[in-house]
């Protein structure tokens, strides 16, 4: 039996490569994703001055509510990424979804508030005002290129298995559904021109409705991870695999995650040899960390529970 205290089992640099790499593709992807809606944006903008649209201004409009989104989010993937200090023992993580949960507030009111507009202008529309017959062409380029986004962002996070990759391309998705919708909205509006200003503030309200149901999904999903729901069982299946690679670890018993943002925390009991001593029991539970952290990077802490091994006895 040594002497002195067994020597932590070090993590490999992958582990710290793979936490530094989420946070550079994420800012990356936001990025590209507050490049990307500008353009659109002033695309849009030029139409509505050029040839006027409810439906094309509200699709600007939540194009808009989305940089602002972005920019916010940035900061706070920032926030998120300082490591635990002494007033905050699990790290910082939670700035995500507390962010995610005041974005998606943000977003419903918005919608709300726009969609409470639309149905006032609705009442003292013009009849006789024509909707232009080419103003449809600027949200179906926008949801061209926004499905573009989607396809290709959603192509790198299969490649690298990245959830955070394939969340922000069903954003795209999302916001190239709105600008269809408001491509329909407008094309009707072509087809039947004595209708055409009544279905191009149809298609704004529909657009503001997303706006809050989206909001509203938004809100909810952060509120999860708020309250510590437990995440995704294929979580739990990677934490049981990991744990059952390192020799002498006979079974698993109890596993609770914890999701703060990007973060989690591993609680596991395992079991063991019940002859084995403390030192090698504990050695084995060093590994069990390591092995878990190796599999999932995001893991910032694992706690191991030894208890013995007695078969049959489940």
């Amino acid at each position: 039996m040594s002497q002195k205290f067994p020597d932590p089992v070090q993590l490999p640099g992958a582990v710290f490569e793979a936490r530094h790499e989420r946070l550079s593709r994420l800012i990356s992807a936001c990025g590209k994703g507050i490049g990307i809606r500008l353009a659109i944006i002033a695309g849009e903008l030029v139409g509505v001055v050029w040839l006027g649209s409810a439906a094309l201004l509200m699709d600007a409009l939540a194009s808009l509510v989305d940089v602002v989104s972005s920019v916010i989010l940035l900061v706070c993937l920032k926030l998120a990424a300082r490591p635990p200090d002494a007033n905050h023992p699990f790290g910082h993580g939670r700035y995500e979804p507390l962010v995610g949960l005041q974005l998606g507030f943000f977003l419903a009111i918005i919608g709300g508030g726009m969609l409470s507009q639309q149905a006032f202008a609705v009442a003292s529309v013009d009849p006789a005002q024509v909707i232009d017959q080419r103003v449809w062409l600027f949200p179906f380029c926008a949801t061209l290129l926004l499905e573009l986004c989607y396809q290709v962002t959603m192509r790198t996070a299969r490649r690298q298995r990245s959830s955070a990759l394939a969340a922000d391309a069903f954003h795209y998705r999302i916001d190239g559904f709105t600008s269809l919708c408001a491509t329909l909205a407008l094309g009707i509006a072509t087809i039947y021109p004595t209708w055409g200003v009544y279905f191009d503030h149809l298609g704004a309200m529909v657009i503001a409705l997303l706006m809050v149901i989206l909001g509203i999904y938004a809100a909810w999903q952060n509120v999860h991870q708020l309250l510590d729901r437990a995440p995704d069982p294929l979580y739990f299946k990677l934490v049981d695999s990991a744990a059952k690679k390192v020799v002498g670890v006979k079974a698993t018993e109890k596993i609770r995650i914890q999701q703060y943002g990007p973060d989690a925390h591993v609680d596991i009991d395992i079991e063991v040899d019940p002859i084995l001593s403390v030192e090698e029991a504990h050695v084995i539970s060093q590994h069990v960390r390591a092995e878990i952290q190796k599999d999932w990077p995001l893991v910032q802490d694992v706690t191991v529970h030894i208890e013995p091994y007695y078969a049959g006895d489940h």
